[in-house]
């Protein structure tokens, strides 16, 4: 399916209600905001508003107890016919008054000093005075001495008309701004989320066209936030993908024309045997066992893939002494080096390690094998075991070609071959080693000098080290 075919319909809508979501969200804050303040701004006017009418109220009931105990001092004592004489400046005021004496007694009240009742409520009615709220005992106090009890009731606080102008002047204020700051959310949610949801889409159309079989797709997309961090994740991945599907092409064809050679020369054989042309005789059976034995390793190649990657589930754990197992597969492989014109040496320390002993032995063959096919007539392939920092360390070490620079990262990867590969090999067998030393809690590294050799260092974890003990010698 080609690009033009994919769903953008599909990843539109679900950008869309992200989209929404998100300018949806800039818009719910701003407008909470908003209410929260305006809560806000009404509880601190309500509270400075309450706390304004109570000093009001209690500088009304003060005048109304100076007035009293002026009264009394000036006439000696409690004279209800001064009492009076206060009344119509009391009705005035539009409180009323209640007197009682040190004793508790009823002395004299604004009702019983002849103001008619119908007068004062008319009178209030055009002064504007609000209804009288409780009654409050306030002390009469002359030279120290409590001398009476004043129950005062002043009018009831109501907030003045500039007050509640201002209070509404102030809501509105607020509700024109959450609007405005709701619709400055709106615009200003659309743009964010428009700039988020184009490159997760983008992403989103990336993945797609990656997993539809367009492996040079990539993510277009620079930014330097987690997005673009989410961005140059997935084209490191996209590139890897694409790098070992190219591997994996070049392992086909390497593995087809590695099979084809010895199938050809089978059956060619075989053909000639079959029409009489070649007589059955022990050099033509030693060649097409040879080309048998060629498949054969070439299929163990790649079983061996499919076994280091479950080499982690399968691992017949125990404790293995290393350099004698490292001896004994170095023996069985002295001929095969001596074969190829060379000389292998071997300094091994004694140490035990938890481990397969048949996956180490593979790891040994490997590496040993590699060097033999990198190392040319005359050189020398030297193996060495010793313990350091906790670790037992396995060094593979040859005088061969070496290893570009270039190529040392990508050496332990499946199906990897060096510009220094002569076409012998699968390209596995390294992947191999480090996957079984990776199964082992292990490290591999190597180093390498073109022209002079490679150096491979193998470090598993060790249980005992006994370094009085070696095993030296040449298979």
């Amino acid at each position: 399916m080609g690009r033009a075919g994919f769903r953008p319909a599909r990843w539109l809508l679900l950008g869309g209600r992200f989209a929404r979501r998100l300018t949806l969200a800039f818009a719910v804050t701003a407008l909470a905001g908003a209410a929260l303040t305006a809560i806000v701004v009404n509880l601190v006017f309500g509270a400075r508003f309450g706390t304004y009418v109570d000093s009001q109220r209690q500088a009304r009931e003060d005048q109304v107890v100076g007035l009293l105990t002026g009264e009394y001092q000036q006439a000696a004592g409690w004279q209800v016919a001064s009492l009076d004489r206060l009344g119509s400046g009391l009705v005035m005021s539009g409180v009323d008054v209640s007197l009682l004496g040190s004793d508790g007694t009823p002395i004299w009240s604004l009702s019983q000093a002849g103001a008619d009742p119908a007068m004062r409520a008319m009178h209030n009615q055009m002064m504007g005075v609000s209804a009288l709220g409780p009654a409050v005992a306030r002390p009469v106090i002359v030279n120290g001495q409590q001398v009476g009890t004043a129950l005062v009731r002043v009018p009831q606080a109501v907030v003045p008309a500039a007050d509640a102008a201002l209070r509404t002047s102030v809501n509105q204020a607020l509700l024109g701004g959450a609007l405005a700051a709701g619709v400055v959310a709106l615009g200003a949610g659309l743009l964010i989320a428009r700039g988020i949801t184009a490159r997760v889409l983008e992403l989103t159309a990336a993945a797609d066209e990656l997993a539809a079989g367009h492996r040079d797709r990539r993510a277009r997309v620079s930014s330097g936030d987690e997005i673009g961090g989410l961005a140059a994740s997935f084209n490191t991945m996209a590139e890897t993908v694409q790098r070992e599907e190219e591997l994996r092409r070049a392992f086909a064809a390497d593995i087809a024309h590695e099979l084809r050679t010895p199938l050809s020369i089978l059956q060619g054989h075989l053909e000639a045997v079959q029409d009489g042309v070649v007589a059955p005789e022990p050099e033509v059976i030693d060649s097409l066992h040879e080309e048998a034995l060629r498949l054969g390793r070439l299929v163990a190649d790649l079983e061996t893939v499919a076994d280091a990657d479950a080499a982690g589930f399968t691992l017949d754990r125990r404790e293995v002494a290393l350099a004698p197992l490292v001896a004994d597969t170095l023996a069985g492989l002295g001929a095969h080096v001596a074969e190829s014109g060379l000389q292998m040496r071997s300094d091994l320390a004694e140490v035990s390690v938890v481990a397969d002993p048949v996956r180490l032995r593979q790891v040994v063959t490997n590496l040993v094998t590699n060097a033999t096919k990198f190392t040319p007539t005359g050189g020398t392939i030297t193996v060495t075991l010793e313990v350091r920092d906790g670790h037992a360390e396995l060094v593979v070490a040859d005088t061969g070609v070496g290893i570009p620079a270039e190529d040392i990262p990508r050496v332990f990867e499946r199906f990897f071959r060096g510009a220094t590969s002569t076409g012998r090999g699968s390209g596995i067998g390294l992947a191999v080693v480090a996957g079984l030393v990776a199964a082992h809690d292990g490290e591999i590294s190597v180093t390498s000098d073109p022209g002079h050799g490679s150096r491979f260092l193998v470090r598993l974890p060790v249980i005992a080290h006994k370094s009085h003990l070696r095993f030296t010698g040449s298979p």
